[in-house]
């Protein structure tokens, strides 16, 4: 079984609990429909290290440059200050080019403003951090708003920042990461900490 690559973007002021359900999710084997299907690797606007909100330094394995939508699975863009001072354009327009090759684009927090501006949200279904968040862009996209914690419109998914959980439960059932089963569970667990879940993930392994 070949290994496939899902992209993060990686840029200074990431907020590094966006992404990090889904990250590990994708990264641990275990549960998982097909172990080991899929691999993590971070992507920056250039090779230079950079610092999240919480202060840790990543050094991106490759540049937006050097990535093409056939090389990945998916494109996770995390929320950080840097979209809102209108930075990361780059970042925004790669993940058109994913889109237009069918490749899925996965958006959280000031991510999905960054692709109301260039209007990848004007004709999909969406959500983000609250209706005016995104009105503020000058988006076309108004009427397609969802008040919800995340949301699948084909290959795009968005989410409010205040979703990590519900970001990584639509990014698995986009994968295939987990089975139906095991995707419930997974989410009860985290969602509720009721114990009874993660012994529904063993039964559903089994």
């Amino acid at each position: 079984m070949k290994k496939q690559t899902v992209h993060v973007f990686v840029f200074d002021t990431l907020a590094d609990w966006e992404p990090s359900f889904a990250m590990a999710g994708i990264n641990n084997p275990a549960f998982q429909t097909q172990p080991g299907r899929y691999e993590v690797k971070t992507v920056g606007l250039d090779s230079t290290p950079v610092k999240t909100a919480g202060g840790v330094t990543l050094l991106p394995d490759l540049t937006l440059e050097q990535l093409e939508p056939e090389q990945s699975a998916m494109l996770i863009l995390p929320g950080g200050e840097a979209w809102d001072k209108d930075q990361n354009r780059e970042a925004a327009l790669k993940a058109k080019e994913f889109l237009a090759a069918g490749v899925p684009v996965a958006a959280i927090c000031a991510a999905t403003a960054g692709l109301a501006r260039i209007g990848l949200l004007d004709d999909k279904r969406h959500t983000s951090n609250a209706a005016e968040y995104l009105q503020a862009t000058g988006y076309q996209g108004a009427a397609l708003y969802q008040n919800e914690p995340a949301v699948t419109d084909g290959q795009l998914i968005t989410a409010a920042g205040t979703a990590p959980l519900e970001f990584a439960y639509q990014i698995f059932n986009k994968l295939a990461l987990y089975s139906p089963e095991m995707l419930e569970a997974w989410y009860g667990l985290f969602k509720t900490g009721d114990p009874s879940c993660f012994y529904q993930m063993a039964t559903a392994v089994e």
